[in-house]
């Protein structure tokens, strides 16, 4: 059993979803770890990760208007407004998405459906340069 760590730096334009299968897959195939467990974490609490369809971008825009929808922007509604009207809600659609993603490994590559993408997913309007620590155990 060998275990690999890394960790990627993502740079987001903004509140949105931004796809980061390509850069974890390449990280993956350079670890020489053929199968096992990948996590990938998000170290912010405003910002979180989610597998999701990657072939039609409208999934990606509907998921964004719906925790837009879901989790107000109002800064009557909360104690912790210090950081900005978009602060809080960040974090409650933080808690309600993952930080953490377990994905098997086989033969060198993340073992995803057809249709899966692997996504960093923006809660804050301004731009972030968000940490994704990554661990890959296996043979």
């Amino acid at each position: 059993m060998r275990q690999a760590l890394g960790e990627l730096q993502i740079a987001t334009p903004g509140q949105g979803l931004v796809e980061v299968t390509g850069e974890v897959a390449r990280w993956v195939a350079e670890q020489g770890i053929r199968d096992g467990l990948l996590t990938v974490f998000c170290r912010h609490t405003s910002a979180s990760l989610t597998i999701q369809e990657n072939a039609d971008p409208d999934v990606q825009r509907d998921l964004d208007t719906f925790f837009k929808r879901l989790v107000a922007e109002d800064p009557s509604l909360y104690v912790h407004i210090v950081e900005g009207p978009d602060d809080m809600p960040a974090h409650i659609r933080s808690a309600l998405t993952d930080v953490s993603l377990s994905i098997p490994v086989a033969d060198a590559r993340m073992a995803l459906g057809t249709w899966q993408g692997l996504y960093l997913f923006e809660h804050r309007h301004r731009p972030h340069r968000r940490k994704l620590a990554l661990q890959l155990m296996g043979d």
